[in-house]
């Protein structure tokens, strides 16, 4: 039995040397070959290489084995089965904080309260996995008491969105996925985040709030790594939706659960052990680049983002 593959490569420049030693090593492997295709030379680099090989290939492995040919040319390796599913998906969820947006809410959130650096040190040590999600968020949240709710308002004002988040679900929306954001942190960000980004769903951790300020506590349950994977389940259940369709995005240990059960989840910018569990990571600044996963060209994007 045959088994195909597309191999690709992504990153601010591809040399020549570097293709012939990552080229060099699928041969190696016994792997064929076919005709290397670029999809972008412009702003970035970006080339598909198709495989074939005799039987199924250790994918994880294989991708590690040319990540560390590739790390050091900042280049981003990715392989994936080539079947229809992998540029037909029709389901797009993200994380919201430091993934659809540059930074973490509840550590600008801290900061109004003057105590940022404590609760950013946490919410780093949650977001590699090294604490448990629902017990550093109850701490957190904890230390937001009496927090005025006009600070929200200030803070949403001030977010970044990241690089190439808006025309990636633009371009998404018009080919027809359905879109959402799957978040740990807060509805009173993502609601708003859902409007201006026309998403389809929003699911996220509420606030409670008495007398117009914060109470430190969540309502509900707390939206933590198996309820983000759970409502993404849920979506694609609703929608029709097979999980080999879906794409997942995410930088933390909470996000692994859905990145992990997508049909393409990918770890964005991430914590070291994210990168190192999930089996797509990308470290290049734009979202945009996902499109590249799917296929996409440089040509085919150009106009669609403008």
């Amino acid at each position: 039995m045959i088994s195909k593959y597309i191999i690709t490569c992504l990153g601010p420049d591809i040399p020549e040397k570097l293709l012939e030693r990552i080229t060099s090593h699928l041969k190696q492997k016994k792997i064929a070959l076919g005709t290397i295709k670029t999809l972008a030379e412009k702003s970035l680099s970006c080339i598909e290489i198709p495989t074939e090989h005799h039987s199924d290939i250790d994918t994880r492995l294989l991708t590690q084995e040319l990540l560390e040919i590739s790390n050091p040319f900042s280049v981003d390796v990715f392989i994936q089965a080539d079947t229809p599913t992998r540029r037909d998906k029709r389901l797009i969820v993200l994380d919201m904080d430091s993934t659809l947006i540059q930074v973490e809410v509840i550590d600008e959130l801290a900061k109004a309260v003057g105590i940022g650096d404590a609760v950013a040190k946490i919410t780093h040590r949650a977001m590699n996995g090294e604490l448990n999600f629902n017990e550093s968020l109850i701490e957190r949240v904890g230390l937001l008491k009496g927090l005025p709710v006009e600070v929200l308002e200030s803070v949403y004002q001030g977010l970044p969105f990241t690089l190439g988040a808006k025309p990636l679900l633009a371009i998404l929306k018009k080919r027809g996925y359905r879109t959402g954001v799957i978040s740990g942190g807060f509805d009173y960000f993502t609601s708003k985040i859902k409007s201006v980004l026309k998403l389809d769903y929003a699911y996220s951790n509420r606030l409670a709030v008495a007398s117009g300020q914060l109470t430190g506590h969540v309502i509900g349950e707390i939206v933590n790594g198996d309820k983000k994977a759970a409502f993404m389940e849920k979506v694609a259940k609703e929608e029709g939706i097979p999980l080999e369709q879906v794409i997942a995005i995410g930088d933390g240990a909470n996000d692994l659960p859905m990145i992990n059960k997508a049909g393409l989840g990918i770890a964005f910018n991430a914590k070291p052990a994210v990168r190192a569990a999930a089996r797509h990571s990308i470290t290049q600044k734009s979202l945009l680049t996902v499109l590249y996963l799917l296929g996409f060209s440089e040509e085919e994007i150009d106009p669609l983002s403008a």
